[in-house]
């Protein structure tokens, strides 16, 4: 059987949902600068200056923290679903 009641996703759930969407397009898009900047003859010494450092750290930080948002997301799912089931098994 199937249940008619949409799932209630709590507001930490989708502040990590965006959170992670977030921090994924941020790094895939400073990634892309990177590419497209050695791709117009930037060196090493270009991406030194400027804002170029930073740009060049953010997939660093970035994608890793973005795992671990995601890790912390399947984990809240997970036990927010096994509460839910142990609460219908309760009501039946």
């Amino acid at each position: 059987m199937t249940d008619n009641n949409p799932q209630n996703i709590s507001r930490f759930e989708r502040v990590l949902a965006f959170m992670l969407l977030g921090l994924v397009i941020l790094s895939v898009g400073t990634f892309l600068a990177i590419i497209i900047g050695t791709w117009q003859g930037m060196g090493s010494s270009d991406f030194a200056s400027g804002i170029w450092p930073v740009v060049v750290m953010v997939p660093y930080i970035g994608l890793p923290l973005a795992f671990i948002l995601l890790i912390t997301l399947m984990i809240t799912s997970v036990v927010r679903r096994s509460r839910d089931n142990k609460r219908t098994l309760t009501q039946r």
